[in-house]
């Protein structure tokens, strides 16, 4: 068991918690862990789970891919086999107010190609203060208005989630509301002021409250707004939706003013009382970069392109308001749909150059890895390679491909290749990329020295001067360097019982015979 603290918003919070390693029957494995933990924190040893040597970590080039260019939070300790917090974890920025938030990637080994699944649970902790829309609700109330009108406050928000977010609200004691709050169907609160005994302009034209939300974190954080009520003279009538939620789907990249929805409440009183204007009551920041409002219309626009592989949903509260400050809200789903707007690319894993000329057919030389962000079919891609040479593609684990010879190699014909690899999505219209891959062919003593001629003849005169230059002869060898220098030396052989050797004791040139 581990016991970490963390310090947030001038409060400390003290935890404890396990690490929970669960583990797949395919070698997967996945671990739970809190937010927020330290740089440098260990999460598990993934090497010891997955039944890994750890003395082989290196030699086996192991290491943590993401897809993409994604953010990288982990790291692995190749002497130790433990994996480790590389990066702040925040769950709200990565996973916004999802109730499950993991973080999925896979560890690579090579020599052989294996790969293994890995999931880590971020658990939320407490670390974010209930906010309410705005700093101070105002309100009108006419005077006339009866004993237990009710008059709603947009709830407030927290970014964590399940028991860490709001639980609860209450007002302070005054002599006209009491608070009530009741459960809504999209799970949110309806939290609405009640009024408990008749408002009187003449005694107190402004009533002034403060909303309190706690959540229910340990220790518990809380928000609070101000409700300033402006006594009047009579509105009884709330703005009611067409829709007490709007769903709709949304291409990424949709042009700047593209219109996603348009909201539309009526209300039924007349004229200032009647009419309705729009409000974003609860917006992440993210969508309020993206989507802007027609205060009068209603209409949601998109304000800035929006991207399938950034966040494919996005929620957001709209209130309906009139003039009185009676109000409702609504809620907007809104989905975003993929286009095939990446282009896959090429990643060389491993690339081993030079290749020896007598390699086998089917030896590997090289691990590619191909991606493409977009999703279905748009994310799919082919690889393969155009030119004439004697490598190949085979289909690996996943997105992975080995390149393999798929004949003999001859350095002396052909001593380097230039290999285009082309992937290729399966979207409309497809989008592809190219990697180009330089080999050298490693040379082996493969081939024997030739002689120019099949035999020599020379003519040597008797009691001729030692040194003479009796004859040369010349052979090559089309193998590199060393393996191509050719050596010359005498067969053992007599003449007339005397070795031939001692009629030629040495050569100055090579290939030269002299007495």
């Amino acid at each position: 068991m581990d016991f970490l603290r963390f310090w947030v918003g001038g409060y400390m919070f003290g935890f404890l918690f396990f690490i929970i390693i669960a583990h797949a029957a395919n070698g997967d494995v996945s671990y739970s862990i809190p937010e927020e933990m330290k740089r440098g924190s260990v999460i598990g040893n993934i090497a010891k789970d997955l039944g890994l040597g750890v003395n082989r970590l290196s030699s086996r080039k192991a290491r943590i891919d993401t897809e993409g260019n994604r953010k990288r939070y982990c790291e692995i300790n190749l002497n130790t086999g433990e994996l480790t917090v590389a990066d702040r974890i925040d769950r709200e920025a990565k996973c916004n107010e999802d109730v499950s938030c993991s973080l999925n990637f896979e560890l690579v080994l090579e020599h052989p190609l294996e790969i293994h699944n890995v999931a880590i649970q971020i658990e939320d902790i407490n670390d974010n203060t209930p906010t309410f829309p705005k700093d101070t609700v105002k309100l009108e109330i006419r005077e006339s208005a009866i004993k237990g009108a009710r008059f709603r406050v947009n709830e407030a928000h927290d970014a964590d989630v399940g028991k860490n977010g709001v639980q609860s609200y209450y007002i302070e004691k005054n002599d006209n509301f009491i608070l009530s709050v009741n459960a809504k169907a999209d799970g949110g609160k309806n939290i609405e002021l009640v009024l408990d005994k008749e408002l009187d302009r003449e005694q107190q034209k402004e009533v002034t409250l403060i909303l309190t939300a706690v959540d229910g974190g340990t220790p518990p954080r809380s928000g609070t707004v101000a409700i300033h009520v402006t006594v009047l003279d009579a509105n009884d009538n709330a703005p009611v939706f067409s829709q007490a939620v709007y769903k709709v789907s949304l291409p990424e990249n949709s042009p700047v003013d593209t219109v996603v929805v348009t909201v539309s409440a009526t209300d039924a009183d007349e004229g200032q009382n009647g009419e309705v204007i729009y409000e974003f009551s609860r917006i992440s920041a993210i969508a309020k970069e993206l989507f802007y409002l027609d205060q009068k219309s209603g209409e949601i626009k998109v304000k800035s392109p929006v991207d399938f592989e950034e966040l494919l949903r996005y929620e957001m509260f709209i209130e309906g308001k009139d003039g009185s400050g009676l109000s409702s809200d609504t809620k907007i789903i809104i989905q975003i749909t993929d286009v095939n707007d990446n282009i896959p690319f090429i990643i060389i894993k491993s690339l081993n150059s030079p290749v020896p000329e007598n390699a086998s057919p089917g030896t590997e030389v090289g691990i590619i890895n191909v991606q493409d962000r977009d999703s279905e079919n748009n994310g799919q891609v082919h690889c393969s390679i155009q030119q004439n040479v004697p490598f190949k593609l085979a289909p690996s684990i996943k997105n992975y491909y080995s390149l393999v010879t798929t004949g003999e190699l001859d350095r002396e014909f052909v001593s380097d290749y230039n290999i285009t690899i082309t992937a290729t999505d399966e979207g409309t219209p497809p989008l592809s990329s190219t990697k180009n891959i330089h080999f050298t062919v490693a040379d082996v003593n493969d081939n024997p020295p030739l002689f120019e001629e099949q035999s020599y003849r020379a003519h040597v005169q008797e009691n001729n001067k030692p040194g003479s230059s009796i004859c040369s002869v010349s052979a090559t060898d089309p193998d590199w360097r060393q393996n191509g220098t050719v050596v010359y030396s005498l067969l053992p052989s007599d003449v007339n019982g005397t070795p031939v050797s001692s009629f030629y004791p040495s050569t100055e040139t090579p290939g030269s015979f002299m007495p």
